[in-house]
């Protein structure tokens, strides 16, 4: 066997692996013994028909498998003679593999980029206080009043919260905007459409709800709209303030409900103070989590900043595309026309490819990092990750084991998955910890 290893990239070689004549008919000798052994053949017992016979009647099948096992010898003993630290293969040319003759048999591969892990003890991280202010507390309560807020009739003026019942026309350059918009009438006009004032969410017509403090039932006002400079619901749109003309129609006031006996009852408390501690508790544990995911991303941030180096081409494409696929989800979910991310895929492929390009050199480092810090994946890491799938996915636990027992890929993925997660989690406790306050 000889093998010659060339560098089409810092991360991509590729490696000719030639076998002996013997050496490949030792291979179609063997395919062939195996074939003879379990044959069944008319006037033959099972293992002694001539090999003439079997290679005539299963010459295909023989073949086929003799060229695989040609190709896998050539690929396992030149990775083993070579130590190449093989992530993927992209491409095997096996040439015209035959039983009396040498074969050459070329193997490119990604494999794993070297570099030089940075120092990753006592890495800087900041964190935010996670004891809950009074202000906090009072303001998560209020949240939990309002999930069960009737709301009355007003004849206002509305305040912040309210709901408005109107409806709206829209003119762009004094042009109605239904000539405008086409199919999609509703950012033209509506008859009736309710909007909060003042709300942290905005409804169909951006900024709508700023312009309806202090309004009564039956007053008209035009009022302007200002639309994303990318707006894909109608380009046309885009970047253009529009004038609107409104008129109410009705006012519900938000009526929250008294701190009593009643309420407490619905919250699973006694009394106030009961409440207040339990959404303290709640608070700061959201806060400790908080904590820990911007902890997590300060150190991959860091990590990623003090080291450098080539990504393997094949991985960042599996990167990308997993990005990518996470990208569209989203946007159908949000309701985005499939002919819309069409035209728009080289900007997502794009953006898919730098969110790969971060995943990807995140995984390398902290794979890195779990060798040399030996991070093992023990059964309690396989039992948490189960527990934590079932209840995503809501299937059964012992469902998902034996799918992972008869998927042995996709147990290695996990394995890995736990593996780098466990290094980071590694990194993190052994972080420089500075406490931050946050600006009101």
């Amino acid at each position: 066997m000889n093998i010659d290893i060339k560098d089409v990239s810092t991360t991509r070689k590729s490696m000719a692996v030639s076998l002996t004549k013997d050496e490949v008919a030792a291979e179609h000798k063997a395919v062939l013994a195996e074939y003879m052994k379990h044959a069944r053949l008319p006037g033959f017992r099972p293992g002694k028909a001539p090999a003439a016979m079997v290679q005539r009647q299963f010459g295909k099948q023989i073949d086929e498998e003799f060229k695989q096992r040609v190709a896998s010898k050539a690929y396992r003993d030149g990775i083993k003679e070579s130590k190449l630290d093989v992530l993927t293969i992209t491409d095997i040319q096996t040439g015209d593999i035959k039983p009396d003759a040498d074969a050459t048999i070329t193997v490119t591969v990604d494999v794993r980029p070297e570099f030089e892990l940075p120092d990753y003890n006592e890495l800087p991280t900041a964190i935010a206080p996670t004891d809950p202010t009074d202000e906090e507390i009072d303001a998560a309560i209020n949240a939990l009043r309002s999930e069960s807020a009737k709301f009355e009739v007003s004849q206002g003026p509305a305040k912040k919260g309210d709901y408005i019942k109107l409806s709206y026309e829209g003119t762009l350059d004094d042009k109605p905007l239904a000539e405008i918009v086409g199919d999609k009438q509703i950012y033209a006009k509506a008859p009736t459409t309710w909007e909060e004032v003042e709300g942290e969410h905005e409804g169909v017509i951006p900024g709508l709800g700023k312009h309806l403090a202090d309004v009564k039932p039956g007053d008209k006002k035009t009022v302007p709209a200002t639309y994303p400079e990318q707006f894909e619901g109608v380009p046309a749109l885009a970047g253009k303030t529009v004038s609107y003309a409104i008129e109410v129609q009705e006012i519900r006031t938000r009526e929250l409900p008294a701190l009593d006996e009643e309420f407490f009852k619905t919250q699973n408390v006694e009394n106030l103070d009961a409440l207040k501690t339990r959404v303290r508790e709640g608070l700061k544990s959201r806060k400790e989590y908080e904590n820990r995911q911007s902890q997590r991303r300060q150190i991959t941030d860091t990590l990623i900043g003090k080291t450098e180096f080539e990504v393997p081409a094949s991985l960042l494409e599996d990167e990308t595309q997993g990005v990518l696929r996470n990208i569209v989800e989203d946007n159908m979910r949000r309701g985005v026309p499939e002919e819309e991310l069409e035209k728009n895929k080289k900007e997502l492929y794009e953006s898919a490819q730098k969110s790969a390009l971060i995943r990807a050199k995140t995984r390398l480092i902290l794979a890195k990092i779990a060798e040399k810090e030996d991070v093992k994946v023990d059964e309690k890491d396989i039992d948490a990750f189960i527990y934590r799938e079932a209840m995503m996915t809501r299937q059964s636990p012992d469902k998902l084991v034996k799918e992972l027992t008869k998927d042995q890929s996709r147990l290695r993925a996990v394995q890995q998955a736990i593996i780098i997660d466990k290094a980071l989690d590694l990194v993190v406790s052994k972080a420089k910890i500075s406490l931050v306050t946050p600006k009101a």
